[in-house]
């Protein structure tokens, strides 16, 4: 019994030796291991969040940027590949006095005018649909008001459904891609002169198609705006 509490006493004196000798052992002060990794943990959740924040920003400069780029990045990619029922731009001097009527094929036009939902204009088509033949020429009307007490300049982009009819739906002229600026209250009429080629009856695709919509979609343009033209199109 003496020898167990001989023991104890001296295990006892160990750690009062060991801890007046070494007191940072216990000293809140000394940065353990722990306080360590936690520190370095709260340092990296820091750098992630400014990471997180940095890459939101720079994703909202991207935007705002391809938002202005929109409209002639559309221009120039659709009339350079006919994607998305994009038409033609057609020399009337070259072609148009060459076709010849396909009076068996009479097809449908359809006329589709929208406006963005930041473009104050009051936009439609002056006719719902005109019949035409492929090889001869047509001509259409839109209006477009503006209805505000300031002037408001629009742009336009088009489109043509079905899409693989886009390649033979050219336009000899039109409004699109060019900026049209409205005084206050002014109304003014938007002609589209246009052709359905010849070649339309030829394509085994366009069998059955009997009707195609011709789609305007007009946007609010900042003011001195100017589009560049690709050298392959000709207005």
């Amino acid at each position: 019994m003496n020898r167990l509490i001989g023991v104890n006493r001296s295990y006892i004196n160990t750690i009062r030796s060991n801890f007046f000798v070494n007191p940072q052992i216990l000293s809140p002060k000394r940065p353990t291991q722990c306080n360590l990794f936690i520190s370095r943990g709260a340092h990296n959740q820091k750098q992630k969040i400014r990471s997180t924040l940095n890459y939101m920003v720079a994703m909202g400069v991207m935007t705002v940027g391809l938002s202005y780029a929109a409209v002639p990045l559309y221009r120039i990619f659709c009339q350079a590949y006919s994607y998305g029922g994009t038409t033609g731009i057609a020399e009337p001097d070259n072609i148009v006095g060459n076709m010849s009527a396909i009076k068996s094929r009479p097809l449908k036009i359809r006329f589709n005018a929208d406006t963005a939902s930041s473009m104050q204009w009051n936009f439609k088509p002056q006719q719902m649909d005109i019949t035409v033949v492929p090889g001869e020429t047509a001509l259409a009307f839109y209006t477009a008001l503006n209805p505000t007490d300031k002037p408001v300049t629009g742009i336009s982009t088009y489109n043509v459904i079905p899409f693989e009819a886009g390649q033979y739906f050219n336009k000899i002229q039109c409004f699109c891609f060019e900026e049209q600026q409205l005084n206050p209250h002014e109304k003014v009429d938007m002609p589209v002169f246009f052709y359905i080629d010849p070649e339309f009856t030829e394509d085994p695709k366009m069998e059955y198609v009997d009707e195609i919509v011709l789609s305007y979609t007009f946007f609010e343009a900042k003011e001195g705006m100017k589009l560049p033209v690709p050298s392959y199109v000709k207005q």
